[in-house]
């Protein structure tokens, strides 16, 4: 029998419930935990085949969970959901032991195929396009953010603007 063990690290108690059922129907058997050391209980019981984790778990970093469950056991496929997507943090993520990084919204569709693409795709096109001053800004923002562990205060203070500032941009949806 193949193993389907499933751990989802999300804070969203709505979103985590929907995703554990839309996956416990796929016939995975999925466990919640809402914070890093409710993973760590649940490593406690064993480590999961499959494990979905949210970059931001209210102030912590979703990035110690991928790193925890990559120690844990390295053939673990570990996918980064975020709504902070920035190039920064993937990379950090897969460097932890991700095998995919996905922007919020994403299904279980999005994300089962993620499982399934984890030794990558060599065929991905490359597409020329230039970067726009917004999006360069969202990701410095979301490097900082994650260097301070999503500390919004030190954030503002390392970037050099008012802490209202950044509030007010990270309200808004990141324009590519």
């Amino acid at each position: 029998m193949i193993d389907r063990s499933l751990f989802i690290v999300e804070d969203d108690a709505t979103f985590a419930n929907a995703l554990s059922r839309s996956f416990i129907r796929r016939g995975y058997q999925a466990q919640v935990a809402n914070s890093p050391e409710a993973l760590n209980a649940l490593l406690a019981t064993g480590t999961p085949r499959f494990a979905i984790v949210d970059l931001k778990l209210g102030t912590a970093s979703g990035l110690e969970c991928v790193k925890r469950l990559h120690a844990a056991d390295p053939t673990t496929l570990i996918v980064v959901l975020t709504g902070y997507a920035s190039i920064a943090t993937a990379v950090e993520a897969i460097k932890l032991g991700a095998c995919h990084y996905l922007a919020k919204p994403s299904n279980t569709d999005d994300i089962e195929a993620a499982f399934g693409k984890a030794g990558g795709d060599v065929s991905a096109p490359i597409t020329p396009r230039a970067t726009s001053l917004k999006t360069l800004e969202w990701e410095r923002i979301n490097e900082i953010l994650a260097e301070t562990g999503f500390n919004i205060s030190e954030t503002a203070r390392r970037l050099g603007m008012h802490r209202r500032t950044l509030a007010r941009k990270l309200e808004k949806k990141q324009v590519s």
